[in-house]
């Protein structure tokens, strides 16, 4: 794991107390902590040590899913496993009992990722059984569209106007509330089995997929070709794009199979240690 402070790299690994190689999720709670999902349950680290949480805190499954911890607006810390959803008690923490329980009213979907909305509702895709919605209080399972929310790499995003999107077995899909409409590659998206989504500041919708990485501008009313611009690793972003993230200075970055990229706004172009940045 690496993290970068605008001018240097600094390396964690088992020396620091963080065994596992695999990250999947990434998260800061209210007081500073940061959360880490991976293949060996959850670390938080506090600016000083890490600590891991596994099946002696509850965690009865350790593989946590891609972008699957949430901190929400009230400082509750949600973990999605391939097994459910897990809820983190601070107070059992700190009398040292298990501070990890399965929420309960969720089956125990394989969880692909949790996102809180404007509103307060909670979003949970699964790669099984569809996407729920949690309100605070009862749970709504969307399962009207076939493969909505099959993926494994958190395809949920909000844009500005409160619309919700998802990636679908087939393509991707806008919730205006009430409809559902779909995008697939008759429309013009690149490639195949979907998996991540994000919105930028601009409106622009990113989605990731087998073979490419497609921008999508949805103010162009369809049909009309120029709304989706599909990038493959002739533009230099290889396959196998596993997270996107758009920084406070709204920047874009993409992590690959094969490293951290940007874009220049028409390449996509490799960081690495020495930059550029």
């Amino acid at each position: 794991m690496v993290r970068y402070d605008v001018k240097t790299l600094t390396y964690f690994s088992n020396p620091e107390g963080f065994i596992s190689t695999s990250v999947f999720a990434i998260n800061e709670d209210k007081t500073g902590n940061l959360w880490f999902g991976t293949d060996r349950g959850v670390y938080k680290y506090d600016g000083k040590t890490f600590r891991n949480y596994n099946e002696k805190e509850g965690l009865d499954h350790i593989n946590i899913s891609r972008k699957s911890i949430l901190v929400d607006r009230s400082g509750r810390i949600w973990v999605g496993t391939h097994g459910g959803v897990y809820q983190y008690d601070p107070s059992a923490d700190s009398k040292g009992g298990q501070c990890f329980s399965l929420f309960p009213l969720l089956p125990p979907i394989n969880v692909a990722g949790i996102m809180e909305d404007k509103n307060g509702n909670i979003w949970f895709a699964s790669s099984d059984k569809c996407v729920f919605r949690y309100d605070g209080k009862t749970i709504i399972n969307f399962n009207e569209k076939e493969g909505l929310g099959e993926n494994y790499a958190g395809g949920i995003a909000q844009d500005k106007i409160g619309n919700m999107w998802f990636t679908m077995k087939n393509g991707i899909c806008k919730f205006d509330g009430k409809t559902f409409t779909e995008y697939t590659p008759k429309d013009g998206l690149g490639g195949t089995e979907f998996w991540g989504i994000i919105i930028e500041q601009s409106g622009i919708v990113w989605i990731t997929a087998r073979g490419s990485t497609t921008r999508f501008d949805p103010s162009v009313p369809l049909p009309n070709p120029k709304a989706f611009t599909v990038f493959t690793s002739a533009n230099g972003l290889t396959c196998c794009v596993q997270s996107m993230y758009q920084d406070k200075s709204g920047n874009m970055w993409w992590g690959a199979g094969q490293g951290l990229f940007r874009f220049n706004g028409n390449q996509f172009y490799q960081v690495k240690r020495n930059g550029p940045w």
